[in-house]
């Protein structure tokens, strides 16, 4: 195996597709665990992630909160974090050597270009599918932050701590989630049966993150914007360019919805 960037000889690698920071761990001479996490820890962790939302805001509207509230808007937002970060942590750290060894989390320089690159990539593979879809479906095509800012009637403070989850906390937790947690147990689970892991964990990682959002009409758009983003973690080797340029796309699509907001 070799360094995707540098082409320099890695030894050691698992399996084809595996974190870079696992065979740099590996070369310099750190005592690994074998990994036991996999396939049934990608299950565990998207039900965690739309079952606990899903009671807790049923639970929080059941008690006569409004539905477009501060309490709502910001739970629904978060809890989802719970399966997408907290089961990726929990798991590679009970079951392996935790998020930066087993699933890439670090981020270098070279990073942050793949990583801006790959934001505006998002950003215009993402207005020409919308633009494609708004075509066909006939009706403006918002982006889900947009639709919830707009009908949320919340305070500016809350608008502000809605865009932060929005720009750090989701791109952040959403990547150890499917270009971390799915993607090398994709790898990992095709190397065993011989198939090619690298082309199918990219493609099956970003259809996932597509699906996760239960959004049909955004599909295209969320499947086109999960590609980019799993390329970058096939590219790299780790997950720190792909938080980097999950966080532009998002950051530039929130920021006229809140601006209309606080107006």
């Amino acid at each position: 195996m070799t360094d995707p960037l540098t082409g320099s000889p890695l030894t050691g690698a698992p399996y084809p597709g595996a974190p870079v920071t696992y065979v740099e761990a590996l070369d310099a001479g750190v005592e690994l665990r074998t990994s036991r996490w996999g396939l049934p820890d990608v299950v565990i962790a998207l039900l965690i992630s739309l079952f606990v939302p899903a009671f807790l805001v049923a639970g929080l509207l059941a008690a006569g909160l409004s539905s477009t509230g501060s309490v709502v808007l910001l739970a629904s937002v978060m809890t989802p974090w719970l399966g997408f970060g907290l089961w990726p942590i929990l798991t590679t750290r009970f079951q392996g050597n935790g998020v930066k060894v087993d699933l890439g989390l670090s981020l270098r320089r070279s990073d942050l270009m793949w990583g801006v690159g790959g934001g505006v990539a998002c950003l215009v593979l993402g207005t020409v599918v919308s633009d494609l879809t708004e075509k066909v479906l006939g009706h403006p095509f918002d982006s889900a932050a947009g639709d919830a800012l707009a009908k949320a009637t919340v305070p500016t403070w809350v608008v502000v701590a809605f865009t932060v989850c929005a720009t750090v906390g989701a791109p952040l937790f959403e990547e150890l989630c499917f270009r971390g947690l799915v993607f090398a147990s994709l790898a990992k689970s095709l190397a065993r049966r011989g198939v090619p892991p690298v082309p199918w964990a990219t493609f099956g990682s970003a259809l996932l993150f597509a699906l996760i959002h239960l959004e049909p009409v955004r599909i295209p758009l969320l499947l086109a914007i999960g590609l980019v983003l799993s390329l970058l973690r096939a590219r790299t080797g780790r997950i720190g360019a792909s938080i980097v340029a999950h966080a532009f796309n998002n950051s530039a699509a929130l920021v006229l919805s809140v601006l209309m907001v606080i107006r």
